[in-house]
Protein backbone atom coordinates (compact mmCIF):
# COMPACT_ATOMS: atom_id res chain seq x y z
CA UNK A 1 0.00 0.00 0.00
CA UNK A 2 2.86 2.35 0.79
CA UNK A 3 4.33 1.93 -2.69
CA UNK A 4 0.93 2.52 -4.31
CA UNK A 5 0.34 5.68 -2.29
CA UNK A 6 3.83 7.01 -3.02
CA UNK A 7 3.41 6.16 -6.69
CA UNK A 8 0.25 8.25 -6.81
CA UNK A 9 2.03 11.06 -4.97
CA UNK A 10 4.85 10.96 -7.50
CA UNK A 11 2.31 11.04 -10.33
CA UNK A 12 0.65 14.15 -8.88
CA UNK A 13 4.02 15.87 -8.43
CA UNK A 14 4.91 15.02 -12.02
CA UNK A 15 1.54 16.34 -13.17
CA UNK A 16 2.28 19.93 -12.07
CA UNK A 17 2.46 21.79 -15.41
CA UNK A 18 5.39 24.13 -14.85
CA UNK A 19 5.26 25.59 -18.35
CA UNK A 20 1.57 26.41 -18.02
CA UNK A 21 2.19 28.11 -14.67
CA UNK A 22 5.14 30.12 -16.01
CA UNK A 23 3.07 31.28 -18.99
CA UNK A 24 0.20 32.26 -16.71
CA UNK A 25 2.45 34.79 -14.99
CA UNK A 26 2.47 36.53 -18.38
CA UNK A 27 -1.30 36.05 -18.79
CA UNK A 28 -0.71 33.63 -21.64
CA UNK A 29 -2.23 30.22 -22.26
CA UNK A 30 0.83 28.50 -23.69
CA UNK A 31 -1.30 25.76 -25.24
CA UNK A 32 -2.67 28.38 -27.63
CA UNK A 33 0.74 29.69 -28.74
CA UNK A 34 3.59 28.34 -30.79
CA UNK A 35 3.42 24.57 -31.02
CA UNK A 36 0.98 24.41 -28.11
CA UNK A 37 3.44 22.26 -26.16
CA UNK A 38 3.94 23.02 -22.46
CA UNK A 39 7.67 22.25 -22.47
CA UNK A 40 10.70 24.48 -22.15
CA UNK A 41 11.37 24.78 -25.89
CA UNK A 42 7.97 26.26 -26.71
CA UNK A 43 8.09 28.44 -23.61
CA UNK A 44 11.50 29.80 -24.63
CA UNK A 45 10.37 30.50 -28.19
CA UNK A 46 7.13 32.11 -27.07
CA UNK A 47 8.11 33.96 -23.89
CA UNK A 48 11.89 34.10 -23.83
CA UNK A 49 14.96 32.17 -22.73
CA UNK A 50 14.62 33.05 -19.04
CA UNK A 51 11.12 31.62 -18.89
CA UNK A 52 12.31 28.58 -20.85
CA UNK A 53 15.09 27.93 -18.35
CA UNK A 54 12.67 28.28 -15.41
CA UNK A 55 10.36 25.76 -17.06
CA UNK A 56 13.23 23.38 -17.75
CA UNK A 57 14.39 23.54 -14.14
CA UNK A 58 10.86 23.17 -12.78
CA UNK A 59 10.07 20.14 -14.93
CA UNK A 60 13.40 18.52 -14.02
CA UNK A 61 12.95 19.17 -10.31
CA UNK A 62 9.61 17.35 -10.37
CA UNK A 63 11.41 14.09 -11.00
CA UNK A 64 14.06 14.80 -8.38
CA UNK A 65 11.54 15.93 -5.77
CA UNK A 66 9.22 12.96 -6.22
CA UNK A 67 12.08 10.51 -5.74
CA UNK A 68 13.66 12.42 -2.88
CA UNK A 69 10.41 12.48 -0.91
CA UNK A 70 9.65 8.83 -1.56
CA UNK A 71 13.19 7.71 -0.76
CA UNK A 72 12.47 8.34 2.92
CA UNK A 73 10.03 5.43 2.79
CA UNK A 74 11.46 3.24 0.01
CA UNK A 75 14.98 2.05 -0.59
CA UNK A 76 14.58 -0.79 -3.05
CA UNK A 77 15.85 0.19 -6.55
CA UNK A 78 12.89 -1.50 -8.24
CA UNK A 79 10.37 0.49 -6.20
CA UNK A 80 12.27 3.73 -6.71
CA UNK A 81 12.29 3.05 -10.44
CA UNK A 82 8.50 2.72 -10.35
CA UNK A 83 8.24 5.99 -8.43
CA UNK A 84 10.39 7.76 -11.01
CA UNK A 85 8.35 6.35 -13.87
CA UNK A 86 5.12 7.50 -12.22
CA UNK A 87 6.48 11.06 -11.93
CA UNK A 88 7.41 10.90 -15.62
CA UNK A 89 3.93 9.66 -16.56
CA UNK A 90 2.45 12.51 -14.54
CA UNK A 91 4.14 15.01 -16.83
CA UNK A 92 3.00 13.21 -19.98
CA UNK A 93 -0.57 12.70 -18.77
CA UNK A 94 -1.19 15.47 -16.26
CA UNK A 95 -4.23 15.15 -14.04
CA UNK A 96 -4.37 18.97 -14.07
CA UNK A 97 -4.55 19.13 -17.88
CA UNK A 98 -7.21 16.48 -18.50
CA UNK A 99 -4.48 13.84 -18.86
CA UNK A 100 -2.55 15.69 -21.51
CA UNK A 101 0.94 17.03 -21.03
CA UNK A 102 4.41 17.57 -22.41
CA UNK A 103 7.01 15.36 -24.04
CA UNK A 104 8.73 14.40 -20.81
CA UNK A 105 12.37 15.12 -21.60
CA UNK A 106 13.10 17.38 -18.64
CA UNK A 107 11.13 15.31 -16.14
CA UNK A 108 12.76 12.11 -17.37
CA UNK A 109 16.13 13.81 -16.94
CA UNK A 110 15.20 14.80 -13.39
CA UNK A 111 14.28 11.21 -12.58
CA UNK A 112 17.70 9.99 -13.67
CA UNK A 113 19.57 12.86 -12.06
CA UNK A 114 18.37 11.22 -8.86
CA UNK A 115 18.52 7.53 -9.83
CA UNK A 116 21.70 7.48 -11.91
CA UNK A 117 23.33 10.92 -12.09
CA UNK A 118 26.35 9.83 -14.16
CA UNK A 119 24.06 8.36 -16.82
CA UNK A 120 21.99 11.55 -16.75
CA UNK A 121 25.06 13.73 -17.26
CA UNK A 122 26.12 11.47 -20.12
CA UNK A 123 22.72 11.96 -21.75
CA UNK A 124 23.04 15.72 -21.26
CA UNK A 125 26.39 15.57 -23.07
CA UNK A 126 24.81 13.67 -25.98
CA UNK A 127 22.03 16.26 -26.16
CA UNK A 128 24.47 19.18 -26.05
CA UNK A 129 26.76 17.73 -28.74
CA UNK A 130 23.81 16.96 -31.02
CA UNK A 131 22.34 20.44 -30.52
CA UNK A 132 25.67 22.14 -31.20
CA UNK A 133 26.13 20.22 -34.44
CA UNK A 134 22.59 20.05 -35.85
CA UNK A 135 20.72 22.78 -33.92
CA UNK A 136 17.69 20.51 -33.54
CA UNK A 137 16.33 20.35 -29.99
CA UNK A 138 14.09 17.44 -30.91
CA UNK A 139 16.93 15.33 -32.31
CA UNK A 140 19.09 16.11 -29.30
CA UNK A 141 16.26 15.12 -26.99
CA UNK A 142 15.64 11.83 -28.80
CA UNK A 143 19.31 10.84 -28.91
CA UNK A 144 19.84 11.94 -25.33
CA UNK A 145 16.89 9.84 -24.18
CA UNK A 146 18.12 6.82 -26.14
CA UNK A 147 21.63 7.16 -24.76
CA UNK A 148 20.53 7.28 -21.14
CA UNK A 149 19.71 3.57 -20.60
CA UNK A 150 22.66 2.56 -22.80
CA UNK A 151 25.02 4.57 -20.62
CA UNK A 152 23.27 3.01 -17.62
CA UNK A 153 24.20 -0.43 -18.95
CA UNK A 154 27.82 0.64 -19.45
CA UNK A 155 27.93 1.98 -15.88
CA UNK A 156 26.31 -1.19 -14.51
CA UNK A 157 23.27 0.63 -13.12
CA UNK A 158 20.56 -1.47 -11.41
CA UNK A 159 18.51 -3.46 -13.91
CA UNK A 160 15.30 -1.70 -12.79
CA UNK A 161 16.81 1.68 -13.66
CA UNK A 162 17.85 0.47 -17.11
CA UNK A 163 14.38 -0.92 -17.84
CA UNK A 164 12.83 2.36 -16.69
CA UNK A 165 15.29 4.25 -18.88
CA UNK A 166 14.23 2.30 -21.96
CA UNK A 167 10.57 2.86 -21.07
CA UNK A 168 11.10 6.60 -20.72
CA UNK A 169 13.10 6.74 -23.96
CA UNK A 170 10.36 4.87 -25.84
CA UNK A 171 7.66 7.26 -24.66
CA UNK A 172 9.80 10.30 -25.43
CA UNK A 173 10.29 9.04 -28.98
CA UNK A 174 6.54 8.46 -29.36
CA UNK A 175 5.87 11.97 -28.09
CA UNK A 176 8.31 13.29 -30.70
CA UNK A 177 6.76 11.44 -33.65
CA UNK A 178 5.65 14.69 -35.34
CA UNK A 179 9.16 16.10 -34.89
CA UNK A 180 10.60 12.93 -36.42
CA UNK A 181 8.36 13.35 -39.46
CA UNK A 182 9.54 16.95 -39.84
CA UNK A 183 13.17 15.91 -39.43
CA UNK A 184 12.72 13.38 -42.21
CA UNK A 185 11.09 15.96 -44.50
CA UNK A 186 13.56 18.72 -43.63
CA UNK A 187 10.93 21.05 -42.15
CA UNK A 188 11.91 20.85 -38.47
CA UNK A 189 12.78 24.21 -36.89
CA UNK A 190 16.31 24.74 -35.66
CA UNK A 191 17.11 26.08 -32.21
CA UNK A 192 17.16 29.87 -32.04
CA UNK A 193 14.54 30.35 -34.75
CA UNK A 194 10.99 31.28 -33.89
CA UNK A 195 8.46 28.85 -35.30
CA UNK A 196 4.95 27.61 -34.88
CA UNK A 197 6.33 24.13 -34.36
CA UNK A 198 8.88 22.54 -32.06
Amino acid sequence: MTTIFLGLLAYVIGSVPCGVLVAKTKNINIREHGSGNIGATNIARTLGKKEGIITLLGDSLKGVLALWLCSFFLGDPSKLAVIGFMAFLGHLFSVFLKFRGGKGVATGLGVFLYLAPLAAFGAIAVFAITLSICRYVSLGSILGALSLPIIGIILDAPKAYIITGFGIAALIIIKHRENINRLLTGTESKFGKKSQKN
